[in-house]
C-alpha cells in the first residue's frame, strides 16, 4: 500500500510552498488507495512555535486534505524512540559522540573559509578513545551524537520519481549530528526513523531536499532499512524567475483565505504548480485531482506562481458555483456580513454580482450599496456630454415608468423600462443610463443600472431616484 506523510514544522504559518507538498503527498495517498499521514516535526525547540500546530491542522482542514492516522503524532513524543536507535548506531560503531564546543566548530569554519576549503566537521572526536570519551564526560561534558560518514568514497545513488537517476559522493559529506545535545534527534534522523516505523512508501518533499537525501539513504544503510523512494518537487518561483518570497506570493496560506479564494481554487492552482495531466484543462474538481494526479506527470522545471492564474481560476470557480453554494462561501468568509440582512435581497445581490467577482471580498467590498443608505455628490449624476437638465429629464421619465410598472420582473424588463424612456423623451442612453445607475448605487463604476433595479426591486429604487431626482434640482 502507497503511504506518504507530510511533516512540517510547527516554526508559524503553512505558506504556499509547504502546502503543495501537503497536496502532492494527499493526492498520490488518493489516487493509489493508499494512506496519507500527519507528522508534526517539533524537534527544533528554539524555533518551535506554540500555535504552530493549530496553524497546520486549520490550513489542511481549510483545503479539505484529510489525514488518515487517528492519533496525533509529535515527535516530541518519541525520544525513547530515537535514542534507542542513535544507541544502537553507537554500539556498532557507526556513530560517535561528539564534544566539540560551538565555539571550536565556528573557528573551525572561519579557518576553512579563509583556506578556501569547504566548510564541515573534521571528525574530530571521531579519534576518541574509549578513555577520552568517559574522562569528558566525567566533567559533565554533553556530546552531540554524529554519524560515521563511510571512510571509502562512493556514491549515493537512487532512483527519483521526478528527477530520474541521481547520485552524489559521500566524500564531500561531513559526519553529521542525529542526537543534539538537549537529547533531541536531528530532523535527518527522526525523520528517517519515523518513516522505516510508521512504512511510508513514498516521500514527497522539496528540491531543496536533495542534498540531504544522501544522508538519509546511509543512514537507511547503517540501520539495515530498506528507504522509500523519494520524490523531489520542483522549486517555486515568481513571475519574475526569483525564488518565492513574501512580495510574489509565497505568504501563509490562510492569508489566502482571509482575501477571499476558495479552498477549491487554491487545491486546484497549487496542484498545477509542476503538475499537468498532460491535457490544457485548468480548472479541475477535488474528484478530477484525485483521479488524475500522477507523481511521474511532475516537471523539472520551476513552477511559477501567477497571481493573475489563481484570480481567473477563483473567478471562474465563484461562477461555477450554485447560488445557494455561494451564499454558504460569503457566510463563512464574513459571517458578520450577512447578519440582518434581507434574504430576498442578498440573493439578488449575489446574482448581479457573481458574474464581476474575482475574489469573496469583492462581493464584501463592493456591495454594500444594495443594503444601505448611499451617498454622493450630485454633479455625478450627469454623464460628462449630457446636462443637468436632460439627466433631470431622463430620470424624472424613469420615475413615472416606474410608478406604472406593477413589478420589476427581471434585469431584461429593467433595461426595456429605461429604452423606453430614452425613446419617448428624445434622450441619449447616457440621460438615462448614467444618472439611474448613480442613483441606484452612488457610484459612477457599479453593475449596470437595469441589474441593479432588479436586484432592488420597485419601491426601493422609486425611493432612490426621488433622492436624485431631489438631489440634482437643489445643486
Amino acid at each position: 500500500m502507497i503511504r506518504t506523510r507530510y511533516a512540517p514544522s510547527p516554526t508559524g504559518k503553512p505558506h504556499v510552498g509547504n502546502i503543495r507538498t501537503a497536496i502532492f503527498n494527499f493526492l498520490q495517498a488518493r489516487t493509489t488507495n493508499g494512506k496519507f499521514i500527519l507528522r508534526i516535526e517539533d524537534t527544533d525547540r528554539e524555533r518551535f512555535v506554540p500555535e504552530g500546530v493549530e496553524y497546520i491542522e486549520e490550513s489542511l482542514k481549510w483545503l479539505g486534505l484529510e489525514w488518515d492516522n487517528e492519533e496525533k503524532i509529535h515527535q516530541s513524543e518519541r525520544l525513547d524512540i530515537y535514542k534507542k536507535y542513535a544507541n544502537q548506531l553507537l554500539s556498532e560503531g557507526k556513530a560517535y559522540k561528539c564534544f566539540c564546543s560551538k565555539e571550536r566548530l565556528t573557528e573551525l569554519r572561519e579557518e576553512q573559509t579563509k583556506s578556501g576549503k569547504p566548510p564541515g566537521y573534521d571528525a574530530c572526536c571521531r579519534k576518541l578513545t574509549k578513555e577520552d570519551i568517559e574522562k569528558l564526560e566525567k566533567e559533565s561534558k554533553i556530546p552531540v551524537i554524529r554519524f560515521k560518514i563511510p571512510e571509502t568514497p562512493k556514491e549515493v545513488v537512487w532512483e527519483d520519481v521526478v528527477r530520474g537517476k541521481v547520485s552524489i559522493r559521500t566524500d564531500i559529506q561531513e559526519d553529521f549530528v542525529i542526537m543534539k545535545s538537549d537529547g533531541y534527534p536531528t530532523y535527518h534522523f527522526a525523520s528517517i526513523v519515523d518513516d522505516h516505523l510508521m512504512e511510508i512508501s513514498t516521500v514527497i518533499r522539496g528540491e531543496e531536499w536533495i542534498p540531504s537525501a544522501p544522508k538519509h539513504l546511509l543512514l537507511y544503510m547503517a540501520m539495515g532499512w530498506e528507504a522509500p523512494e523519494f520524490a523531489h518537487m520542483p522549486l517555486i518561483v515568481g513571475k519574475d524567475g526569483k525564488k518565492l518570497g513574501k512580495r510574489n506570493g509565497d505568504t501563509a496560506i490562510m492569508d489566502y483565505r482571509e482575501n477571499g479564494y476558495l479552498a477549491d481554487t487554491m487545491l486546484n492552482f497549487l496542484a498545477l504548480l509542476g503538475w499537468n495531466d498532460g491535457t490544457t484543462q485548468e480548472i479541475f474538481t477535488r474528484e478530477e485531482l484525485i483521479k488524475k494526479f500522477d507523481l511521474k506527470r511532475v516537471g523539472k522545471a520551476p513552477a511559477v506562481f501567477d497571481i493573475d492564474r489563481l484570480n481567473w481560476i477563483n473567478g471562474e470557480k465563484i461562477r461555477a458555483l450554485a447560488l445557494s453554494d455561494l451564499t454558504k462561501e460569503v457566510e463563512s468568509f464574513a459571517p458578520d456580513f450577512l447578519k440582518g440582512k434581507n434574504a430576498e435581497l442578498l440573493e439578488r445581490a449575489l446574482t448581479v454580482m457573481q458574474t464581476r467577482m474575482v475574489t469573496l471580498k469583492d462581493f464584501t467590498e463592493n456591495s454594500n450599496f444594495f443594503f444601505e443608505d448611499i451617498k454622493y455628490k450630485p454633479e455625478i449624476l450627469v454623464f460628462g456630454k449630457s446636462t443637468p437638465d436632460a439627466s433631470l429629464k431622463g430620470l424624472k421619465g424613469v420615475l413615472k415608468a416606474l410608478g406604472d410598472e406593477k413589478t420589476i420582473n427581471s434585469a431584461d424588463s429593467a433595461s426595456d423600462l429605461m429604452k423606453s424612456v430614452v425613446e419617448a423623451e428624445n434622450l441619449s442612453n447616457g440621460d438615462v443610463f448614467w444618472p439611474v445607475r448613480v442613483a441606484l448605487s452612488g457610484q459612477e463604476k457599479s453593475p449596470s443600472p437595469n441589474e441593479i433595479m432588479w436586484a432592488l426591486g420597485k419601491d426601493k429604487s422609486i425611493d432612490r431616484i426621488k433622492d436624485a431626482i431631489n438631489n440634482l434640482e437643489k445643486s
